[in-house]
């Protein structure tokens, strides 16, 4: 029995060594950093909606879809925009043939989506397209094409911005940075909804005589921070 309690003993006086052992007493301090920037979206996805129209309201003068087709094909070239960036998103015009015999006011329609880098881009090809066909357009979404590069170079600078808070605030103190502990991510800062910085009406939108004016972005700010501790000597 003695044994039992002795060796039971030394098991609870190592277990509480170790356990003392693994306490960290080096003095630290905590601290966070962050950084910002702005950036304009050059990643623009806008609809286009083209749609038949007759002239005057007369069945018989017709402005067919293929005509505004080649309206905005014409553009685009014109504007230096690759056709890979234009794609067909949605098409009720595929039972024309069938709709026309029913219907001889049928007016055929094609929703397109519209890859392009600057608004006025876009701008300039709705501006060469019959006014009156066009149905509709919006924009879908935006993104950023060095989001990854710049999420990187945020959060280099976010994690310097605390080494350099930790500096000064231990030397205040009369003592000196050590080497970091701990690096807590703080997570990517989501891209907040674009404004327009420029709200100018598109000639869809226009009366007769008025010009076509510039369109944009207003630059929108992205922040990252991450969380550190660094030991103090």
């Amino acid at each position: 029995m003695k044994k039992l309690i002795a060796i039971a003993f030394v098991a609870f006086f190592g277990l509480t060594s170790a356990m003392a052992q693994q306490v960290d007493l080096r003095k630290k301090i905590s601290v966070s950093g962050s950084a910002e920037t702005e950036v304009t979206p050059d990643i623009i996805y806008i609809s286009i909606s083209l749609k038949e129209y007759l002239k005057d309201n007369n069945s018989k003068k017709k402005v067919e879809i293929t005509d505004l087709e080649n309206q905005l094909f014409a553009a685009l070239q014109k504007a230096g925009i690759a056709k890979e960036n234009l794609t067909i998103s949605n098409l009720s015009s595929w039972n024309y043939a069938t709709e026309k015999k029913k219907n001889p006011d049928f007016l055929a329609s094609k929703q397109y989506r519209l890859k392009v880098s600057d608004l006025n881009k876009f701008n300039e090809i709705i501006a060469a397209v019959d006014v009156k066909g066009i149905a509709n357009t919006n924009i879908e979404s935006y993104d950023y094409s060095k989001m990854e590069s710049l999420k990187k170079e945020l959060k280099i600078k976010a994690i310097l911005a605390a080494k350099a808070k930790a500096t000064y605030m231990v030397e205040a103190l009369g003592d000196k940075l050590g080497g970091v502990i701990d690096i807590q991510d703080g997570g990517d800062g989501a891209m907040p909804q674009a404004m327009y910085s420029n709200v100018r009406m598109l000639k869809s939108d226009m009366s007769a005589g008025q010009e076509s004016a510039e369109l944009d972005f207003k630059k929108i700010k992205l922040n990252f921070s991450v969380n550190t501790v660094f030991e103090i000597k």
